[in-house]
């Protein structure tokens, strides 16, 4: 039975501030963020965050910013009670926060102490809140700044705490709001101290340079980023996009990498995150996320920043156009970035191909001798192959149990070096001394075997490279159709006899009701009957690919893409949806006019293929996001071999 309806009444200013609370202050993360925002608009350069029980216990942040009086330290946990909108004007707020609701959002569920002292003040001032009920301003011993504690977070609304997660969880959470406020603000000097391990410091930086923004997302990302990362900046139309964007091969298997500020505001938002990801949509996996922090500046009344309760969401006057920025601008960076391959894909190639460390209970009777995963050596007491010199166990080395023949080298990719490694499909040992070194002064250096006829060794001036010749042809087909369509057409070859492919009606007009779009990609094909298409001419590119496969794996991508349901008008030939979807077709294609896995190359086409690779912009990754090669250094390879 409904509860009969009462008058209506004004909320107590207590639990208005409670329910309020709810939005602002989710979890002790958003406390955090708050009140570290708090900080920065009050000028501090320096931000230390001291937490407890994940922040359930207790925050402490003390800045050293510009301080509040003992007047306006009472004003400050009032609602709605604000010194950044001196104006009124919503359209251009030039600062973090601006709602005056963190405060009393926080002083309402837990017990809030702030302490406070401006520059000019001979002593400093002090106020609780606890739980809600105000306390007295009282003169307290201060330095010049902030300190703010919040001790027993939702205590006065204790379903919240059932909510939480363990203090692992939340301490991690707030690492990654300070993360993320590091990216933003590279001049601060930001601390977080917790019971968890020793202190995160990110020190400020003197400048605001390319070089000083590296070195503070190193710190963030780790020191791969900079060896893995390239600069980016381009402007247009009033916004300004700068920042560091990862190589393609440098990725993660979550967005949380992902790093966006709009004048200086930590966001993450769908629209950008999308951008990104068309960015990056022929050069990445979908299941993998670059690794990138970009900074937009523009006018503030071209973006709206009050959109959510949190600060987190923003919303542009002109979505299209930020999304055609960061679009742009990443792929011209890519392509600027020329022939790069991520530093840790020789990482992952040494730990493939060094032996493992194995336990003893499951490897009876080895004859090495092992130092915690490094390189195995022969035990002093193994059997040694005759002619070898008698080895002694290095320092430091225990015996291990012996090995299975190959041990370590039990994945797919591995067993590539199990047979006939002596037996190169190609050898290039003869090449002329001159031509050689030619040759060997490029990046990708000059190729001096094929295994498997799959595999291209080529030996660089400080190193190898070892390429995938079916993934780096496939990239190379690819660039080449996408720059044949921007330029005004495909290059295409009409079939002396048309080929008749048979399939299901529905998707003989899927494909027919796509031929004005599949043309201008030069794939000219009509309906023929209720169930088969009539297919006329074909890339150029593609002239000995087999028919059948081919438009059967278009008919795939349009399925997936659904690019019959796009207005072909032609008008959208460039980063929009139906462009994004002609390159996905053209992806496809390019799989059938690529270098197939198991054909055995000659050398001057071996050596072909590295110096197309090393002219065509973004080959250092296939169309669906794997590596084309992987280079090993000198120094790489004696590691391998215990030298270094």
């Amino acid at each position: 039975m409904a509860t009969p309806l009462r008058p209506v009444r004004r909320l107590d200013p207590i639990l208005v501030d409670r329910i309020a609370a709810g939005e602002v202050v989710e979890r002790p993360a958003s406390a955090v963020k708050e009140l570290v925002e708090n900080a920065i608009d009050a000028g501090a350069r320096s931000i230390e965050v001291t937490i407890e029980g994940g922040g359930r216990r207790l925050i402490r942040v003390v800045d050293d910013g510009a301080g509040m009086s003992a007047d306006d330290l009472a004003l400050a946990v009032e609602r709605h009670a604000t010194s950044k909108l001196p104006g009124g004007d919503l359209t251009r707020i030039d600062t973090l926060g601006f709602r005056g609701e963190a405060l009393p959002s926080i002083g309402a569920v837990a017990r809030l102490t702030l302490t406070s002292r401006t520059a000019d003040a001979d002593t400093g001032a002090t106020l609780t809140v606890d739980a809600g009920v105000k306390g007295e301003v009282r003169p307290a011993p201060s330095a010049r700044g902030t300190r703010i504690e919040v001790a027993d977070l939702f205590c006065a609304t204790p379903a919240r705490l059932k909510f939480l997660k363990s203090d692992r969880a939340e301490t991690a959470a707030i690492g990654d709001i300070l993360r993320r406020l590091a990216v933003a603000q590279p001049g601060i000097r930001l601390v977080l101290r917790s019971e968890s391990g020793p202190p995160q410091v990110f020190p400020a930086e003197a400048d605001t340079g390319s070089a000083a923004t590296l070195r503070r997302l190193t710190g963030v990302f780790g020191t791969d980023f900079a060896a893995n990362s390239a600069p980016l900046a381009m402007a247009r139309e009033g916004l300004a996009l700068a920042g560091h964007i990862g190589l393609p091969s440098y990725h993660r298997g979550n967005a949380n990498q992902i790093h966006f500020t709009v004048n200086g505001r930590p966001v993450r938002d769908r629209l950008l995150l999308g951008a990104v990801r068309g960015a990056y949509a022929d050069t990445m996996s979908s299941d993998r996320h670059p690794v990138l922090a970009l900074a937009i500046l523009c006018d503030p009344a071209l973006v709206d920043v009050n959109v959510h309760p949190a600060k987190t969401e923003v919303r542009f006057r002109d979505p299209g156009l930020i999304r055609g920025l960061i679009v742009s601008a990443i792929h011209e960076t890519l392509r600027q970035a020329g022939l790069r391959g991520s530093t840790t894909g020789a990482a992952r190639t040494l730990d493939a191909l060094r032996p493992a460390s194995l336990p003893t209970s499951s490897l009876p009777g080895s004859g090495y001798a092992v130092h915690s995963g490094a390189s195995a050596y022969p035990a002093p007491n193994a059997a040694q192959p005759r002619g070898w010199p008698s080895v002694a166990a290095p320092s430091g080395y225990v015996s291990a149990p012996r090995a299975p023949a190959f041990a370590g080298l039990a994945e797919a990719p591995q067993a590539a070096f199990r047979h006939d490694f002596a037996a190169p499909s190609a050898d290039l040992r003869a090449l002329p001394e001159g031509e050689l070194a030619e040759a060997v002064a490029h990046p990708l250096g000059a190729a001096r075997a094929q295994l498997h006829e799959t595999y291209i060794v080529a030996q660089t001036a400080d190193g190898l490279v070892l390429v995938d010749q079916h993934a780096a042809h496939e990239r190379l087909v690819y660039e080449r159709l996408k720059g044949e369509r921007a330029r005004g057409g495909i290059a295409r070859q009409g079939l002396l006899i048309p080929d008749v492919v048979e399939m299901a009606p529905g998707d003989a007009e899927r494909l027919v009701a796509a031929a004005p779009d599949l043309d201008r990609l030069g794939l000219t094909l009509e309906a023929f009957g209720s169930g088969a298409v009539l297919v006329r001419a074909v890339p150029a590119a593609l002239a000995n690919a087999s028919i059948r496969n081919l438009v059967t794996d278009i008919l795939d991508a349009l399925t997936a893409s659904g690019l019959e349901d796009d207005s072909p008008d032609g008008t959208d030939e460039g980063g929009g949806p139906l462009g994004r979807r002609l390159d996905a077709i053209l992806s496809r294609m390019s799989c059938h006019g690529s270098i197939r896995a198991g054909r055995r190359l000659r050398p001057e086409e071996m050596n072909a293929l590295l110096r197309e690779m090393e002219a065509t912009p973004l080959a250092g990754t296939c169309n669906h996001g794997r590596p084309t090669f992987v280079e090993l250094k000198l120094h790489d390879i004696e590691r391998l071999f215990g030298r270094r």
